[in-house]
């Protein structure tokens, strides 16, 4: 009887094991500057161009872009900085100017670091997989490399209890938060929840006043709490104009404003996203007939 049961329990065995994540693992750290962490697979998976928009050309945020590059420039050095949140307006540059500010870190002698030999490495999580952030944060802990890990567009909905974790993460918990790492988020809320949300926690909590902190006060845990704003005609002209000059377009300035301004239009907005879109339609239009 035994020996009938051994085969079916070793293929169960077999099963379990291919069922169960593999241990991460910082196999291959040295082959990029970026990376996806794909916690179900236990890897970080290398990213070998990263698309980013050149500093110089994000416009209307000067006062963002330089405290969100002072920040990655400091740590990139070694020096103290500070986990970043960067929430506001839709299209206005908030994940370009985390993309941006990695390239410039890595600039060597003006010119990209070589693949692996870059200052910082940046490395996207899903906000799905936020609950393995501190598994992550643990491997990179035995890294010599400095991080940024970048979630984008982060939110959390009702009944959402991953701001705990990451919360505990911010704050570093018994152990502390790496050295050699940080936090770098964007979200469309200012506070990471809905408004109907927030309204919610005051309306069924026995407190609340300490309801509402609960979930609100995740915002105190990053150094940095950078606003990003709806832009006026004015400087959606200037990024059109800024994006029209680096790629040396053929085309009078009245002319460009005034498309600009009917794309917008057909868009419902201005933002820096809109005018890389028209700025992307325009290039197509005017290249050579082939």
């Amino acid at each position: 009887m035994d020996s009938d049961l051994l085969p079916v329990l070793d293929r169960i065995a077999s099963a379990l094991e291919r069922l169960s994540p593999p241990p991460p693992t910082l196999a291959g750290l040295d082959a990029a500057d970026a990376f996806v962490w794909h916690p179900a697979q236990g890897r970080l998976t290398p990213v070998g161009h990263v698309a980013h928009v050149d500093i110089d050309l994000l416009r209307g945020v000067a006062t963002q872009r330089r405290l969100v590059l002072e920040n990655t420039l400091h740590f990139a050095r070694g020096l103290p900085a500070n986990n970043a949140m960067l929430w506001g307006a839709r299209g206005m540059g908030k994940s370009s100017l985390v993309k941006a500010a990695h390239a410039q870190a890595n600039l060597l002698d003006g010119r990209p670091a070589p693949a692996g030999r870059g200052r910082l490495v940046l490395i996207e999580i899903q906000r799905e997989d936020l609950s393995t952030l501190p598994d992550l944060l643990a491997l990179l802990r035995n890294s010599s490399r400095r991080f940024i890990v970048f979630c984008d567009d982060l939110s959390f909905e009702s009944e959402d209890a991953d701001y705990k974790a990451l919360k505990s993460v911010l704050d570093g918990g018994i152990s502390g938060r790496p050295d050699n790492v940080l936090f770098y988020a964007t979200s469309n809320r200012r506070h990471l929840m809905p408004r109907d949300m927030i309204d919610n926690e005051r309306s069924t909590a026995i407190n609340p006043s300490e309801a509402v902190e609960e979930k609100v006060s995740l915002s105190d845990r990053f150094g940095l709490w950078i606003g990003f704003h709806n832009c006026a005609q004015d400087v959606f002209l200037d990024m059109v104009r800024a994006y029209a000059a680096a790629r040396a377009l053929p085309i009078a300035d009245a002319e460009l404003a005034q498309r600009a301004n009917a794309w917008s239009v057909t868009r419902g907005g201005r933002s820096g996203r809109v005018a890389y879109q028209f700025i992307e339609d325009l290039t197509a239009e005017l290249a050579p007939a082939q």
